[in-house]
Parts: structure tokens; C-alpha cells; sequence
């Protein structure tokens, strides 16, 4: 008797430890998952992003290319293959990797090869980049789906993911910043430089063009 019930206790604990390692696990990977899109500048893929409820941080940085460590001068001079590209860090029970995707073909000019609006050549072309087989699914659907909605071709390639490298301080969160910075438009801060910059390019002007009532972002600033 005393030997059944020792084996039913200690069955209970194992019962017991199994289930708080699963929901240990589920709790610290079920609010943080991470997707990587370039849309071209890279501050403008970061402040739209950040506005989407449920997205928890977007960081700015290069990824696509060959070479390590690379600086904002070595990728816009081009050579190194990578794009500038943004990190989005998200809670899927709030916003899912499926909603951002689409959110994304409708925040870029994804029938142009050669670059994002004004910014052209190699590190501002648009791609999303995945971690595995079931992420490339998601995008490549999201890419028919847009496609479809379009009705025209989509270039924006979906490519594995390799090392994403952060870029400099001085570029995260640009869009809010309030140092002085002299610009072609004079002394301003950084978060009107980079409104002014924004609209000069015609990122959201072409958005709506190609989109319509259904450009994401394009009046939000």
C-alpha cells in the first residue's frame, strides 16, 4: 500500500514538472516573435511599424549581404549585397506575422526592383527575409495575396535570413528623435528632418497611388 502510493506521488510531481516546464516554455516564447523586412529607408519601415499594435520594437540594421559588421557608409556605397532592413519584434496574440506581412506590401512600391522612391540602388530594394519552411509559406501567400489585390507583379523577393546586424545608434528611432541635425532644409530636429525627407521622397504619395484606400501608413504622417 505504502509503496502505490509513493509511486502515485511521485507520478503526480513528474505530472506537475512536465506541465511547468511546458508553460515555462510557452510563456517566455508565446509574447515575442521576430520577423525581417527591407521596405527601403529603413527609418521609415521602423516608424511605421512601431505605430501597429502589438509590435513591441522595430530596430533598424543591414542583413542579406556578405559582409560582417557592415556600416551605414560601406551599404549605401553598395558592395556589401546587404539591404537596410528592420527587425520587428511582435506579441502574435496580438498582431500576427500574417496581418505584418500584408501590412508590409502595402507600406512599399513592391513593383520596383531598383530601389524604394527617391532612394535608389542595391541596399534599398525591397525583401523579406524568413527563418524557416513555415515562415517562407506565410510570405509567400501574403505575396500572392498582394499580388492578386494589385493586379500587378511583385518583384519583393522572399530570401533566407542570415546574421542581421544592427545599425547604428544614431539611425534607431530616428523618426522621434530630437537632436539638431543640419539637413538641405536647413537646422531641425530629427524628427522633422525625417518628416520632411519622408514626404520629399514620396513614399506615401506612391503608396496611395498604388493602393488606394488600402496604403498602409501613408497618412499617418
Amino acid at each position: 500500500m505504502n509503496i502505490q502510493r509513493s509511486i502515485k506521488t511521485l507520478a503526480a510531481a513528474m505530472l506537475l514538472l512536465a506541465g511547468f516546464s511546458v508553460n515555462t516554455a510557452s510563456a517566455s516564447t508565446s509574447g515575442n516573435s521576430v520577423v525581417t523586412v527591407a521596405g527601403g529607408c529603413f527609418w521609415c519601415v521602423e516608424s511605421d511599424f512601431e505605430s501597429v499594435e502589438g509590435v513591441k520594437e522595430a530596430i533598424s540594421g543591414y542583413a542579406g549581404g556578405t559582409t560582417t559588421n557592415p556600416t551605414y557608409k560601406q551599404v549605401t556605397k553598395g558592395g556589401t549585397g546587404h539591404y537596410e532592413a528592420v527587425e520587428i519584434h511582435f506579441d502574435p496574440s496580438t498582431v500576427t506575422i500574417e496581418n505584418l506581412f500584408s501590412l508590409f506590401f502595402r507600406s512599399i512600391d513592391a513593383t520596383d526592383s531598383g530601389g524604394q522612391f527617391c532612394d535608389r540602388g542595391e541596399s534599398y530594394r525591397t525583401a523579406i527575409f524568413v527563418k524557416d519552411n513555415a515562415e517562407r509559406i506565410i510570405a509567400e501567400n501574403a505575396k500572392r495575396e498582394a499580388e492578386a489585390a494589385l493586379g500587378r507583379m511583385i518583384v519583393t523577393p522572399i530570401l533566407d535570413a542570415g546574421e542581421f546586424y544592427r545599425a547604428e545608434d544614431y539611425h534607431q528611432d530616428y523618426y522621434k528623435g530630437k537632436k539638431l541635425v543640419l539637413t538641405r532644409f536647413g537646422p531641425k530636429k530629427q524628427s522633422e528632418a525625417y518628416k520632411a525627407y519622408r514626404k520629399a521622397c514620396g513614399r506615401d504619395d506612391r503608396v496611395r497611388e498604388l493602393w488606394g484606400s488600402e496604403a498602409a501608413f501613408a497618412g499617418n504622417h
